[in-house]
């Protein structure tokens, strides 16, 4: 996806801080930037194969968030849903589409790969190991920093910061934590406190932001792959980072998944946020969410395919007053999922506007038979 989304949170403070060569004190009017890179980036996949394996982690998210909405007492099992959670494909490479980039730690900021999640608040990544998962660089080590402490077990966000649980540690009276996701991945650490560094917005220096809260994962165990060594929470609750930023915005441009390139993401508003697009910047309200949800909902109204509307009114899609339906935003998943009447319709009335012969294949996907003196990417209608 390459438009610029920018997603409107909580009220505003922003920080800057300062490094070796390029330093400067919090402001409040800046912005941070951190690197996107995709999942599968390098990992020698064809074309078809990103395709495929994109296709299975977003019918694997759908499959376990309809299955975390139909638990709760009282939900419907036919929500309407985009999803959020982690969940299996039945390999061992599953995983959000992509990781974010910063530092952590002081003087030497240690590098992470955090899978972004819009759906989850815990920031967290894997620090003195226990039991942790493979990755293809060091473990963040907290006693080279200058600057970490663990979180008084006291402290609030200990209790009441949306952990799903969460204690006292006996041996230091830090804040220790657990924390599962659907497909049964679990991390569990202890929470610290140390200074992050990103990339500054153009790109010419290095931002330092201190005294923000992390998981240091010492118990790691689920699907993840070597690229990554946690998960950025990105929702709305008081532990992800864009709440400990206390920003109003923040935005990200994913290029293709068979484009190479670092995508960015903005934490806060650029000056040069129209600059950063590859068109004209639309933008749409958020929905209010059920209490204690951290996802992004939207208000999705109707559908068109082509110049055909499909014959589903807004309701469809609408929040139930019991926390089922609903249509949110999430940043781990590629491709919309839709109840299967709505999509029903929506493949017939695609069919029927493709001027392409309907194409067997063995990945259970919609596909057209196509030769090169029939390609006309103007002739695809526009959903």
């Amino acid at each position: 996806m390459k438009d610029l989304l920018a997603l409107k949170l909580l009220p505003c403070l922003l920080f800057l801080a300062i490094l070796s060569a390029w330093q400067a004190t919090w402001a409040a009017s800046a912005a941070l930037r951190a690197d996107l890179t995709h999942v599968d980036n390098g990992r020698g996949f064809t074309n078809g194969e990103l395709l495929r394996g994109m296709a299975a982690r977003s019918t694997a998210r759908a499959a376990s968030l309809r299955y975390s909405s139909s638990a709760r007492p009282g939900a419907s099992s036919e929500a309407v849903t985009v999803p959020m959670a982690r969940g299996s494909t039945g390999r061992e490479d599953y995983v959000s589409e992509y990781l974010i980039h910063f530092g952590i730690g002081t003087p030497r900021p240690q590098p992470v790969a955090l899978e972004l999640d819009t759906g989850s608040d815990l920031i967290w990544t894997q620090c003195a190991c226990i039991v942790c998962f493979d990755q293809s660089f060091p473990v963040v080590d907290t006693s080279a920093s200058a600057t970490v402490r663990g979180l008084s077990c006291t402290d609030p966000l200990c209790g009441s910061g949306g952990l799903p649980l969460s204690g006292c540690a006996a041996d230091d009276n830090v804040c220790f934590y657990v924390y599962a996701y659907a497909d049964q991945s679990i991390t569990t650490g202890k929470i610290m406190e140390d200074t992050f560094t990103f990339q500054a917005p153009n790109s010419t220096g290095v931002t330092a932001v201190p005294s923000l809260r992390f998981g240091c994962g010492a118990y790691n165990t689920g699907d993840f792959i070597s690229n990554e060594s946690g998960v950025a929470g990105f929702g709305r609750g008081p532990l992800s980072l864009p709440s400990q930023l206390q920003i109003t915005r923040f935005s990200y441009c994913f290029t293709t998944i068979v484009d190479g390139r670092t995508s960015p993401v903005f934490l806060g508003t650029p000056d040069s946020l129209e600059a950063q697009a590859m068109g004209p910047i639309q933008s749409t309200p958020f929905a209010p969410s059920p209490a204690g949800s951290s996802f992004y909902y939207l208000s999705l109204k109707g559908i068109t395919v082509g110049k055909t509307r499909l014959p589903f009114n807004a309701s469809v899609f609408a929040l139930k007053d019991d926390g089922s339906g609903g249509t949110f935003i999430d940043s781990g998943t590629a491709i919309t999922n839709f109840p299967q009447a709505v999509f029903q319709s929506l493949q017939e009335a695609f069919v029927s506007q493709m001027p392409l012969p309907v194409a067997n294949n063995s990945y259970g996907r919609l596909c057209f038979a196509i030769s090169s003196s029939t390609a006309d990417p103007r002739k695809v209608p526009i959903v």
